[in-house]
Formats: structure tokens, C-alpha cells, sequence
């Protein structure tokens, strides 16, 4: 089992600067470099306060890259239905270059209304546009000379430059949600997958169905060149001495973290797409969460270190987990408070879940 962190901004601006999240959360990642975690990750937004504090992190992991020497940057994902595949191609490219190959690229389909429409994007065209945009940036990893006729890019005999660091390109990472079409098409191509906790506990059976999805295709297509499938986790943890000073400490910070989001997944009242079914509800999933519900593994790994392996030991099995990235800058936390559940984790809990 590998650990990571997560990034996902969720700063009000009026009580958290944008000065100030970066400094803490690049704090954090100096730290996780020394005490020997494997990745650090940060998400794409725009606009509002879930995620918007990084419309870039890209930028944000080469400020990562340069002050670290060994831990791995992860894009969790790059949203790609909102870029050219050039412009990707060459952006990562670069950062692979800057970090001596440290660069796993996660992408993503993204999911919110209102960001569609401030790029001009229909919402039905996303999934489209997110397949043929990362198969497009791969062979623009790989190949010289490539071509592309799509309904959303063209271009003829593109060579990017700067080439990849890493043969034959940086490991890929797809987050999917809820569409059994999206795990099976990330298992197909070979891709790893990237899963976010569910809200809610009674949703842990589906999401173990869908992984199973993504497992079983990738096995199907993949079982003879001997890769395997790989599934990464982004979960909110918080450590305490006791459960009692733990979720204390830490749901006031995962409540408002479910806040933030719940006001954003809001944008979906009264829109409805053929390319998200179910999502119309969203926003009220989150809003509507009760005190079982932030005390459930699902929604957050909250607790002493013994509960902690625990519940590490639940969400493994339950999700056939191999990796998993902590959120430790959930509910705009300082870097004091990430600092403390890092240590804690370390020193406690990780000898006992390697």
C-alpha cells in the first residue's frame, strides 16, 4: 500500500487567503517529502470556493517540484475537457522535465455546471471531449508526426516538444464517479484509477461495483502483458490521540469541507445532462449530512491511531485499494493542523498498515 496526499482546496476567500493556503499547503508537501509519502496531488477548479484556489496544478507542482527532492506530483485530476491536447502534451511534458520524471498525470472529466458554462461547453459533448482530448495528449507523448480530426481539435504532423522524461510516458490517472461507462473505458485503455470517498456510507457498495468494473476490464485487456490495475483512493483523514479528541479536532473542519462542497455539486438544481445521470440531486447529497455520516469510514478516516488502521484496513478491502491520498487540507485547515495529522500518521499508524 502506497500514501499520498491530497490537496483540494476548499478556502472561503474572506477567511483564508490565497497567500496564505499555498504557503501551508506547500509546508505540507516539504513535510510529506521528508517523512517519505509518495505523492503529492492537487485538483483543477474554477470560480468557487471548491477548488477555485487552484485552477492550475501544474503551477502549483512545479512550486512542489522545486522544493522537494523525491516525493511524486500528481495532477488529480487535470480537467480535460477544458484544454487542447497540445497544450496539455506540452505543459506536462515540461513538468515531467523540471522534476526529473516525478510526474504522474491524473485527468478528469469534470463534473460542474457552472464551469461548463463559463468555457462554453456543453455538458453532454464532455465525455467526448474528455476520451479523445487524453487519447490525443498520450500519442503526442509517444508518437512524431501525429494527426488529429475530431469535432473539438485538429491539427496535422504535431511533434510535441519538450519531449517526456519518462519511457514511454508518465504513469495516467482517470478519476471516475458514478459511470459504469467511465471505469470501464479507464480499464480498457490500461489507465490507473482515481476514486474520491463517497459522501455517505450506503454508497460504498456501488462504488466497490463500479471499481470491479474497472478491475475486470482491465484484466481482460491487460492480463497477458502482465500490468496490473491500480486504484487510488482521496479520503479526508484527521488523527488524534483518542477518537473523542479526533473527531472533536476534525469534524467541524469535514462538515464545512462537505459545505463547500455541497454549495458547488448546487449548480446541478434543475440542470440535467444525458452525460451525468443522477447528478441533478447532488448538491442536497452533501448538504444534507448528518452526524452518522461524519462519523462514517466512508466519508472520512477520523479518529486514534487504532481506529485509524482500522478503518484503512475496511476501506482496503472494501475497495481494493493499493494506494491511498490523504485530504489533509480539508475545511481550510492551517499548515499546523496538516503538520500534526501528518506526523501522526506517520510515526503511529503507517508502521502498522505498510
Amino acid at each position: 500500500m502506497k500514501y499520498g496526499i491530497s490537496l483540494l482546496p476548499d478556502c472561503r476567500p474572506h477567511l483564508r487567503s490565497a497567500a496564505q493556503y499555498y504557503a501551508d499547503v506547500l509546508r505540507a508537501s516539504r513535510l510529506a517529502d521528508q517523512l517519505g509519502f509518495e505523492y503529492v496531488k492537487m485538483t483543477e477548479h474554477y470560480l468557487k470556493d471548491y477548488g477555485g484556489y487552484c485552477p492550475s496544478p501544474l503551477a502549483f507542482l512545479t512550486a512542489v517540484a522545486a522544493q522537494t527532492s523525491r516525493i511524486r506530483l500528481m495532477t488529480g485530476g487535470i480537467q480535460a475537457s477544458f484544454h487542447h491536447p497540445i497544450q496539455l502534451a506540452a505543459d506536462t511534458s515540461q513538468l515531467d522535465a523540471v522534476s526529473g520524471g516525478r510526474l504522474d498525470v491524473g485527468f478528469a472529466r469534470a463534473w460542474l455546471p457552472y464551469e461548463f458554462e463559463a468555457f462554453g461547453i456543453d455538458l453532454d459533448e464532455s465525455r467526448a471531449r474528455f476520451t479523445e482530448t487524453i487519447e490525443a495528449v498520450v500519442r503526442l507523448w509517444t508518437e512524431d508526426k501525429t494527426s488529429e480530426d475530431t469535432p473539438f481539435f485538429r491539427y496535422t504532423d504535431a511533434t510535441s516538444l519538450p519531449p517526456v522524461t519518462q519511457t514511454p510516458h508518465p504513469p495516467v490517472w482517470v478519476a471516475a464517479v458514478r459511470s459504469r461507462e467511465s471505469f470501464a473505458w479507464i480499464g480498457e485503455k490500461g489507465f490507473s484509477l482515481l476514486i474520491a470517498s463517497p459522501p455517505r456510507e450506503e454508497e460504498l457498495p456501488r462504488m466497490r461495483e463500479m471499481v470491479e468494473v474497472y478491475r475486470e476490464t482491465f484484466e481482460e485487456e491487460h492480463g497477458a502483458s502482465g500490468r496490473k490495475p491500480r486504484v487510488a483512493l482521496s479520503v479526508p483523514l484527521h488523527v488524534a490521540e483518542t477518537d473523542d479528541e479526533a473527531y472533536t479536532a476534525g469534524a467541524p473542519f469535514l462538515r464545512e469541507y462537505l459545505q463547500v462542497w455541497g454549495e458547488a455539486a448546487d449548480s446541478w438544481a434543475g440542470v440535467t445532462s444525458s452525460a451525468y445521470p443522477g447528478y441533478s440531486a447532488a448538491g442536497k447529497t452533501f448538504l444534507n449530512t448528518s452526524e452518522a455520516d461524519l462519523r462514517s469510514t466512508a466519508t472520512g478516516v477520523l479518529g486514534s491511531p487504532g481506529t485509524v488502521v482500522e478503518k484503512i484496513h475496511a476501506l482496503r478491502d472494501a475497495l481494493s485499494l493499493d494506494t491511498m491520498l490523504w485530504q489533509i487540507d480539508f475545511g481550510g485547515q492551517n499548515a499546523e493542523s496538516m503538520e500534526r495529522n501528518l506526523r501522526l500518521f506517520a510515526q503511529e499508524v503507517w508502521p502498522k498498515v505498510r
